[in-house]
């Protein structure tokens, strides 16, 4: 079965090692997501990247910035979404944060009856 319709994604980027509570922050984000019961949470690892403080993130061993660029890519109905930006401004302290309208199709599959 496949079910369409319009949803919004928010999409979070900030570095590897940001934390909140002692936790890798990208974690928390995703306990949240799953308490608020979001359809989905993905969380993605970067190669390299760059913000607002111009310093090249890279996932090498011998970089001079150990920290990746980490993404988390959220998608739902706008209402849920609007319920876990109070949270996110509580725990996100550098990075951005971007949400845009999407298209979703999405496929389920469903047990055949017999």
């Amino acid at each position: 079965m496949k079910l369409a319709g319009k949803a919004k994604m928010l999409r979070m980027y900030f570095g590897e090692n940001d934390k909140w509570k002692d936790k890798p922050l990208y974690r928390v984000i995703v306990e949240k997501c799953r308490e608020l019961d979001i359809a989905g949470a993905t969380v993605l690892r970067g190669i390299a990247g760059y913000g607002a403080s111009t310093l090249i993130h890279r996932s090498h061993v011998f970089s001079l910035s150990p920290e990746s660029p980490v993404m988390v890519s959220i998608v739902d109905s706008e209402e849920k979404l609007q319920k876990l930006l109070p949270f996110l401004d509580q725990v996100v302290d550098q990075g951005l944060i971007a949400m845009s309208d999407v298209e979703v199709i999405k496929y389920v599959h469903q047990p055949t009856s017999k």
